[in-house]
């Protein structure tokens, strides 16, 4: 499988909001069945490479998000050693058995790092059942408590479960910033996270034809409170449904959520740009 041809280059410049670097590169092996994983990685990219091939077409940041504690310590490493990358850190809720106390002094450890601008992924996947609610709920309020002390971002992982991650955060007290990472809601959801101040995060499959409550949920989105990512290698903008994801094609997501929005597609990256900074600290 190879790679997707690049977009055209953006006018000005936008960023990455969430990425795993560490599945692309290949320093976390990917599972047998995870086609899409290893297809990125025999491409043999390398963070550097990658970096480069998205400040090509205009996307000239990006976010590493941590998934467990082997992959938070890779990121904060990678972040540290790349000016233009950023590190999350977390305990993903499909792995929050292994949420213990340990593990979560060590991410709030990490969480303090300078490079590491937020505490996520985190939330709730009721789709899978890798890990029971119980473990994922006290998971999820685990990384509430940590994003407020130590005063970084929460990005939230929310799979089929939006009342229920609504709840949990009105009821533990929020951050002051709060991502919805890969936006999965209807315009209702993105009504009421627009209430309440959260960033939601539009990835790939707001360009795919079967998601049209996407593309109404990114209509009534605040610009003020919107953001692009890809979850690359995962989630690939149409036309590459299948293929592996890489920041270099966020220009196709950020140039289908213009039309939506009815704006210029440069005026909506400076204005992400501008939301991430709110978000993720001066670069």
């Amino acid at each position: 499988m190879s790679l997707p041809p690049a977009p055209e280059p953006l006018g000005g410049e936008v960023f990455d909001s969430h990425c795993h670097l560490d599945i692309m590169v290949g320093d976390r092996p990917a599972d047998s069945g995870d086609r899409v994983a290893r297809a990125a990685q025999a491409a043999a990219p390398t963070v550097e490479g990658i970096v480069d091939a998205a400040r090509a077409v205009g996307v000239t940041r990006l976010v590493t998000v941590g998934y467990d504690l082997p992959s938070s310590r890779w990121c904060a490493e990678v972040a540290a050693g790349h000016r233009d990358v950023y590190a999350a850190v977390a305990i993903h809720p499909n792995e929050a058995h292994a949420a213990t106390p340990e593990t979560l002094a060590e991410i709030e450890e990490l969480a303090r790092r300078p490079e590491v601008r937020a505490v996520g992924e985190t939330g709730l996947d009721y789709y899978r059942d890798w890990a029971s609610r119980d473990d994922q709920h006290a998971s999820f309020r685990a990384h509430i408590e940590i994003a407020r002390r130590t005063g970084k971002a929460l990005v939230i992982h929310d799979r089929e479960a939006h009342d229920d991650v609504l709840r949990v955060l009105a009821e533990a007290g929020p951050p002051d910033v709060v991502v919805f990472h890969s936006f999965s809601g209807d315009a209702d959801m993105a009504k009421k996270c627009a209430d309440a101040g959260y960033f939601m995060s539009f990835s790939g499959p707001v360009t795919y034809k079967n998601a049209g409550y996407l593309r109404e949920a990114a209509a009534v989105a605040p610009p003020e409170l919107m953001l692009v990512e890809t979850d690359a290698p995962y989630l690939p903008p149409v036309p590459h449904r299948g293929k592996p994801n890489s920041p270099y094609l966020i220009p196709l997501t950020l140039r289908c959520l213009a039309e939506v929005k009815g704006m210029a597609v440069d005026d909506l990256a400076a204005r992400i740009n501008d939301n991430g900074e709110t978000v993720f600290g001066a670069w």
